[in-house]
């Protein structure tokens, strides 16, 4: 049996270069949120609007993010195939590559805890609730062991259902390129 490797198309050194920077995250999870392609005043702005919790962001602070994305960060991460930028347009686009990237980014929730420890934790409670349950634990001994297993499994079913929506670029890049 040949067990399939994983052949990363951006290095290792790469992806943590592109990860050191705040305003190269961000705008992946800009991109990210949006399909197609976004205009360089739009990116500049809502990273701008991010970074002083202001809407609509000072002007200062847009010149400053739109500057450093135009000069240094977007072509950065067009050199290592993340986006797509096209400089007389100013339009910018997530590649395919930009996956390689999200995916060290997307191992901890906005909670602080990996997706992994979040559906381990539900896999527990889930078990030791049924379990209760079926013990007759007061609070939950009046209550159906399959209608709680079928609660827990429809919140694994929706919560993977928005882990697949966070990442829906992946799959419609492919499909519109």
């Amino acid at each position: 049996m040949v067990i399939p490797t994983y052949n990363p198309k951006i290095d290792r050194t790469a992806v943590h270069e592109i990860l050191q920077n705040d305003r190269r995250r961000a705008t992946i999870e800009v991109l990210r949120d949006r399909l197609g392609q976004v205009s360089l005043r739009d990116l500049a702005e809502t990273i701008a609007e991010r970074e002083t919790g202001q809407s609509p962001p000072p002007r200062n602070a847009r010149e400053s993010v739109h500057n450093s994305l135009h000069q240094f960060h977007l072509p950065k991460l067009d050199e290592q195939g993340v986006v797509t930028y096209d400089r007389d347009r100013k339009t910018i686009k997530l590649e395919e590559n930009a996956r390689e990237v999200y995916v060290h980014m997307e191992l901890v929730t906005r909670y602080g805890i990996t997706w992994a420890d979040y559906y381990r934790s539900l896999g527990v409670l889930a078990l030791m609730t049924v379990v209760a349950a079926e013990l007759g634990v007061p609070g939950l001994a009046e209550l159906e062991p399959l209608l709680l297993a079928t609660v827990f499994l429809v919140v694994f079913g929706l919560s993977t259902a928005r882990q697949l929506w966070a990442n829906r670029w992946i799959f419609l890049n492919s499909l519109l390129s």
